[in-house]
């Protein structure tokens, strides 16, 4: 009985530690659309055709500026095995993020299915689907800036720097689901 304990303590001990292992990093943003105008291959404004700036004028003229893109979230599990000998997955159960934009906070959501982690493949892609109107948050900019950030973001040329994501990780363990003690800001540089 008391080797039972042991181990069932050293299963959760070593769930506790996986907590601290999982790093988390934005990767790529991909698939970016202004309505239904994919900008992927676009780098400047110059790069839009005059049907598609009449396009995006009267958007910006209704108020409105819909953007829908992906934002690749890395999850990298350090561990390569437990005290045992055996390989040490860790299973993402939920992780509820907010969205962050020239650091100003937009849309919040989740996944929609526990994410596994493995550790023999080092990184994970957690993909995390975003719908939102710039013109919600971004209220007095013109057509131009709403362009320019869209393509900062997704254009051809785009990266992540200019977004943050902010999350609480909910890890599965064998005593039940565990949350991180404190919210992660998600950057672009590197993994923490």
């Amino acid at each position: 009985m008391l080797l039972i304990g042991f181990i069932t303590s050293c299963g959760v001990y070593n769930s506790l530690m996986n907590l601290s292992k999982l790093k988390f990093k934005l990767g790529s943003v991909n698939n970016f659309q202004v309505g239904s105008m994919l900008i992927t291959n676009k780098s400047k404004l110059s790069d839009f055709a005059a049907t598609d700036l009449l396009k995006l004028t009267s958007q910006v003229i209704s108020g409105k500026f819909p953007v829908t893109f992906t934002v690749n979230v890395l999850a990298q599990n350090p561990n390569t095995s437990s005290g045992s000998g055996e390989i040490a997955d860790i299973s993402l159960q939920a992780f509820p993020w907010t969205l962050y934009i020239n650091d100003k906070k937009t849309i919040s959501g989740n996944i929609s299915s526990p994410v596994s982690v493995p550790a023999v493949e080092g990184v994970t892609t957690i993909p995390l689907q975003m719908q939102l109107d710039l013109l919600d948050y971004f209220q007095g900019d013109g057509l131009n800036e709403l362009v320019n950030l869209a393509l900062k973001l997704g254009g051809q040329k785009g990266s992540p720097s200019n977004i943050k994501i902010v999350a609480e990780p909910v890890l599965g363990t064998p005593i039940g689901n565990m949350s991180y003690p404190s919210p992660l800001t998600i950057v672009d540089q590197s993994f923490n």
